[in-house]
């Protein structure tokens, strides 16, 4: 009986998937906050890690585990960017609206719009070390911000 007990514990474990920002089920527990300052985060660390790639690469003796450390880094905090704006925030905070209902369609839409921007910049930030992307990343997050805050 243990042995298939710990089969099972085992087998559960191992099987489990990746964590996402938040469940989803109705449990009404929210921190907005929470994601925006977690987002916040993952954007300076993908600018930390394009910058370490930029120093490392320029070196004569390169060290390619570091560089390659640096690349999984940089690509893992653009996708939790990504999960944050698409399985918290779209999923779950900004709810379709009717077309028919012009001024909260058009609030739909004003949110929507930065959350696009983040998701497609983050993807940009993951095929290069172009910094430019983290500005833009920057700026629809402080845009979808300021629009959200507005509910």
């Amino acid at each position: 009986m243990k042995k298939l007990i710990l089969g099972v514990f085992c087998v559960l474990v191992l099987s489990v998937g990746p964590a996402f920002p938040h469940c989803q089920i109705p449990c009404g527990i929210y921190d907005d906050e929470a994601r925006f300052r977690m987002m916040e985060e993952d954007i300076l660390t993908v600018e930390k890690s394009m910058n370490e790639i930029n120093r490392l690469t320029k070196e004569n003796d390169k060290d390619y585990n570091q560089i390659v450390r640096w690349v999984n880094n940089k690509e893992h905090h653009a996708d939790k960017i990504s999960e944050t704006a698409t399985y918290y925030f779209m999923a779950q905070r900004v709810a379709p609206v009717d077309i028919g209902k012009e001024r909260e369609y058009r609030a739909y839409m004003d949110k929507l719009s930065p959350l696009h921007e983040l998701v497609f910049y983050s993807m940009k930030a993951k095929q290069t070390v172009d910094l430019s992307y983290v500005d833009k990343m920057r700026a629809a997050l402080e845009k979808f911000r300021a629009v959200y805050s507005n509910k």
